[in-house]
C-alpha cells in the first residue's frame, strides 16, 4: 500500500485546514491594508484550524513512521530488541494519547454541559474542542496500525533501512 493511501483522510483534513488558514489570513491582511479594519473571526478560526492541522499531521506521521524520535537504539540493536523498543514507544504514545483523549473529552463535555461560548464570536466552545479527542483517537489508531505492522515484520526491513 502506498504511503498516500495509508493516510488519505488525515492528509486531506490537514490540507483543507492549511488552505483555510492561508485563505482567511490572507483575506484578513488584504482587508486590514485596504480598510484599516480586520475580520474578527480570523484569530479564533485560525487557532482552531492549527490544532486540527497539527493533530491530522501527527496522525499521518504516526502511520507513516515519520514522527520525530531518536532511532539510534533501533539501528544498533538486534531484531528482538527492536521489538521491545517499538513496544515501549507504542505504549508511551498510547498512554499520552489516552490521557489527551480522556481529558480532551472531559473538557469538551464540560463546555457542552455549561454551554460555554467562545470569547470572540460567541460560538459554542465544544465545537472547537470536540476535535481534540477525535483526532487523538485517530492518532492512537494510526500508531497502533504501524506498531502491529512492525510487530508482524511486514515493514521491518524497510523501516530499519530508513
Amino acid at each position: 500500500m502506498s504511503k498516500s493511501k495509508k493516510t488519505r483522510l488525515e492528509s486531506s483534513l490537514g490540507v483543507i485546514a492549511l488552505a483555510l488558514i492561508c485563505i482567511i489570513s490572507f483575506a484578513n491582511v488584504v482587508i486590514r491594508y485596504i480598510t484599516d479594519m480586520s475580520f474578527a473571526f480570523t484569530e479564533e478560526y485560525s487557532i482552531f484550524l492549527m490544532v486540527v492541522l497539527a493533530f491530522a499531521g501527527a496522525s499521518a506521521a504516526s502511520r507513516r513512521n515519520e514522527h520525530i524520535r531518536i532511532s539510534l537504539l533501533e539501528h544498533h540493536c538486534g531484531k528482538k530488541s527492536r521489538y521491545v523498543i517499538y513496544t515501549i514507544q507504542w505504549l508511551g504514545a498510547l498512554i499520552v494519547l489516552c490521557l489527551v483523549t480522556w481529558y480532551g473529552g472531559k473538557l469538551t463535555w464540560e463546555e457542552y454541559i455549561y454551554d460555554s461560548l467562545s470569547p470572540g464570536l460567541g460560538h459554542p466552545n465544544w465545537i472547537y474542542l470536540i476535535w481534540l479527542p477525535i483526532l487523538s483517537v485517530a492518532i492512537i489508531y494510526r500508531t497502533t496500525q504501524h506498531w502491529l505492522e512492525l510487530m508482524t515484520n511486514r515493514t521491518q526491513e524497510a523501516h530499519h533501512e530508513s
